[in-house]
């Protein structure tokens, strides 16, 4: 008897223990949604984080959806409606989509989503092709402030980062943004199309995304965006050369609406076990991405916070 009853214990002891036990895999197959074109900064992010996800065992696979258009309010109402508290969906998001919700005023915005975590900030470069005559920033900044309208700024669509940052720079030189000739291209092919032909005096971009034409040559970046210099890159800040702003665009991801408190500290826990791997801390290295994580409440504060601030920008620079 006295057997009996300590076999009957010790396994109802292994049966706790093993349902207290956390599963090989918080999330099953991750699906992402990159609201942007294939091979774009959204979809970047989303293939590293779903590779960094599965490295750090916090899911099984991932998948991605590509959804381009109206600075990415497209993908996110895609995303809303067809995740409604599905604990393994995760939209990538930043500046880009915050600038879109500002212009566009869709009816459905990131107020319809859950906050999970900002990931990192890519802070922007400005360069010139290989044989452009300037051959530094104060020499590009003496002719802008000479002629506005006779340099040719080159770089994402109309309210990006690229263009705001442009302004915000033009308003930093005392140069009037009426003045700005700014182009906007809506796909990285055709800027670096542009640059390379000539067309345009300057481009102005994520290092990630001109990467490949800085290191092979084609490309001299005259000065960065960021506040400190970025590791590798031989150009002065912004502040360095006397310009008192910063050009980046962060980004972050939102789950689906309707998660219960434990599913999105699930999600969050995930997402923050993979930034700690080496497939995303290489990405960081390799792309000059500045780690900047926060998650949760903080990171939906801070959103909102960003609504307000470009939101001002924008209208400051006649974008809204």
């Amino acid at each position: 008897m006295r057997a009996s009853i300590r076999r009957l214990l010790g396994i109802a002891a292994t049966a706790g223990i093993l349902a207290a036990a956390p599963s090989a895999h918080a999330l099953d197959m991750v699906r992402f949604m990159a609201p942007g074109s294939p091979g774009g900064g959204y979809d970047q992010t989303a293939r590293t984080l779903g590779k960094a996800l599965v490295e750090a065992g916090a899911a099984k696979s991932a998948m991605y959806d590509n959804k381009n258009g109206a600075g990415g309010t497209l993908g996110l109402a895609q995303f809303t409606n067809s995740a409604k508290g599905d604990v393994n969906a995760l939209c990538v998001m930043g500046a880009i989509m915050v600038t879109g919700i500002v212009q566009n005023k869709p009816q459905i915005t990131l107020a319809n989503v859950t906050p999970i975590a900002r990931l990192f900030t890519e802070y922007n470069v400005i360069a010139v092709r290989k044989d452009s005559p300037y051959r530094s920033f104060d020499e590009l900044m003496a002719d802008f402030k000479k002629n506005p309208s006779g340099v040719k700024w080159a770089g994402g669509s109309k309210g990006s980062v690229d263009h705001i940052g442009t302004a915000e720079l033009a308003g930093a030189a005392g140069v009037p943004v009426a003045k700005v000739n700014y182009i906007p291209f809506g796909g990285g092919g055709e800027v670096i199309s542009a640059t390379l032909g000539g067309h345009v005096s300057a481009i102005t971009g994520g290092y990630a995304e001109l990467a490949k034409y800085i290191e092979g040559g084609q490309f001299r970046v005259l000065a960065v965006g960021s506040p400190t210099r970025m590791p590798g890159v031989d150009a002065p800040t912004l502040k360095e050369a006397g310009y008192n702003i910063e050009i980046g665009n962060w980004r972050g991801v939102y789950g689906a609406a309707n998660l219960t408190p434990a599913q999105r500290k699930e999600l969050t826990d995930a997402v923050l076990a993979a930034t700690q791997t080496k497939v995303w801390q290489d990405a960081l290295k390799t792309n000059a991405w500045s780690p900047s994580v926060i998650s949760g409440d903080a990171f939906g504060k801070f959103v909102d916070d960003e609504h307000e601030r470009l939101r001002a920008v924008m209208t400051k620079v006649g974008l809204i």
